[in-house]
């Protein structure tokens, strides 16, 4: 059975959206439990759109002014979007369903919450030459209305190398993103991992490795 996905992805005015057409891809497999009823970005006419246009997915504009709870719920609504996911979208979100918005992130959590990007990957490897750490991660977690805090329900550690620059970090980390993504995103859809929105200690089917 397949269930209604909207996918949040800011992108820039020249690219990005790389994850959600990931998801698009997988979700025209016949064996696939996702359904993409549309693509959302910040920027109207930006490389999100691009993408969405070329794909044919309904593509969504969401300005600043429109941020609101009212103005995320709106796009539920008219989506009929059962699930909504962020796949690089740089805002926070507000209104919507804690057990049914997800997002992932290039880095270990809550360490390196309230970053994004380059600045991620950057924040890691200082860490990394500091001796905190010895690995990135990529990360999925449900969202709440608070950056980057919501309970993580997978972890997926990606080696650092000493010779790492931000670049090829964030290469290496975007390569696991677009494989795991879509796999964990569908166990989410399945009702495989869930939490009860309100309790951590609800959580289940987390995968960590």
């Amino acid at each position: 059975m397949r269930r209604n996905l909207l996918v949040f992805a800011s992108g820039d005015a020249e690219g990005g959206g790389s994850g959600s057409e990931k998801l698009v891809e997988r979700s025209k497999h016949p064996d696939s439990c996702i359904r993409i009823v549309g693509v959302v970005s910040n920027y109207k006419n930006g490389g999100v759109r691009k993408r969405a246009d070329r794909l044919g997915i309904p593509f969504f504009y969401l300005p600043r002014s429109h941020q609101t709870a009212e103005g995320y719920q709106e796009l539920v609504r008219v989506t009929g979007a059962e699930f909504v996911t962020l796949s690089g979208w740089l805002k926070l979100v507000v209104g919507l369903d804690p057990r049914t918005t997800f997002n992932i992130h290039p880095g270990p959590l809550p360490e390196f919450g309230n970053t994004f990007g380059h600045y991620t990957h950057e924040a890691v490897l200082a860490a990394f030459h500091r001796r905190e750490l010895t690995h990135s991660a990529v990360t999925m977690h449900f969202v709440t209305e608070e950056y980057d805090q919501g309970p993580p329900f997978f972890v997926h550690r990606v080696p650092i190398n000493f010779d790492d620059t931000p670049g090829t970090l964030g290469k290496r980390v975007n390569a696991e993103e677009h494989f795991w993504q879509w796999q964990i995103t569908e166990k989410v859809l399945l009702g495989e991992i869930s939490w009860d929105g309100k309790d951590p200690a609800s959580l289940r089917g987390a995968i960590f490795n």
